[in-house]
């Protein structure tokens, strides 16, 4: 089997579970060698156990607060001096907060959202820059289809991923000049711990996790490997491509639906 990113230098943020963890596995799995972040100490030391007994490329967990300008410049820097080079950054860390209507969010709790999903994916990128310059590499930012499409009661968090996809396609014409491609990932409802989490929370779990899925012209939600693998083919396949908002939806944004808030 050929090994499709074989010895290259990749940051993943927020790789220890759900996208970013698909995201890890599959670079992991197609030789290269990953250092990711996260928080969690306990679950970035589970993959990377994991990942590195299975091969054959390697990865390397390191504990950052993404929200910290101090940690993101640490996490590049060891990244540069471990394996001396950055051939890829994938920008993923962020959160969803609950939903809630824009009347009742304060400035704080989106200043704050903006700070964890928007400025930390430009700090690494500025910081990784450099590198990626050096070898005409790539960067990945994930963003959410509802960046695109809109989602209710998220007003915040639909305004930091639609930012995210903007931001791509602007960085994408400077890093040009150095043959940096820049580009996004949209995803929408993929089954990760966290979704199963949530649909935990509601009266009957299955019945919210079956409604997940029909959202979906496939009739189901995607997986995190089939992340992995969007994540994969723009690094290592779409060479062509830069500045593009690559929609990780299974459909969920096309054909009509019932959608009027408004009283009948």
């Amino acid at each position: 089997m050929s090994l499709r990113y074989q010895d290259k230098v990749v940051i993943v943020t927020g790789g220890s579970k759900g996208i970013g963890r698909g995201i890890v596995r599959v670079f992991v799995e197609n030789g290269a060698k990953v250092v990711f972040c996260a928080r969690g100490i306990e679950a970035g030391e589970a993959v990377e156990a994991e990942l590195n007994k299975a091969g054959p490329g390697s990865c390397k967990f390191v504990t950052c607060d993404i929200s910290k300008e101090e940690d993101i410049k640490r996490l590049v820097a060891f990244t540069a001096e471990l394996y001396g080079h950055i051939d890829c950054l994938v920008n993923n860390a962020g959160w969803h907060p609950p939903h809630k209507s824009t009347d009742v969010t304060s400035a704080e709790e989106f200043r704050d959202l903006l700070n964890l999903n928007l400025v930390s994916y430009f700090l690494a990128s500025k910081y990784a820059l450099p590198y990626l310059r050096q070898r005409q590499g790539n960067i990945i930012n994930v963003s959410s289809l509802v960046g695109s499409i809109g989602q209710k009661d998220a007003a915040p968090y639909v305004a930091t991923k639609g930012a995210i996809i903007s931001m791509t396609k602007a960085m994408a014409v400077d890093e040009s000049r150095f043959n940096v491609r820049v580009n996004c990932l949209s995803p929408g409802n993929v089954l990760t711990p966290l979704w199963e989490d949530l649909a935990a929370q509601t009266p009957d779990a299955a019945a919210a996790i079956k409604e997940g899925e029909n959202h979906q012209l496939l009739g189901r939600m995607g997986t995190e490997t089939e992340c992995g693998l969007a994540a994969l083919f723009l690094a290592a396949d779409a060479t062509f491509c830069t500045g593009i908002d690559l929609l990780f939806s299974g459909g969920a944004e096309l054909n009509y639906g019932f959608k009027s808030q408004v009283p009948s």
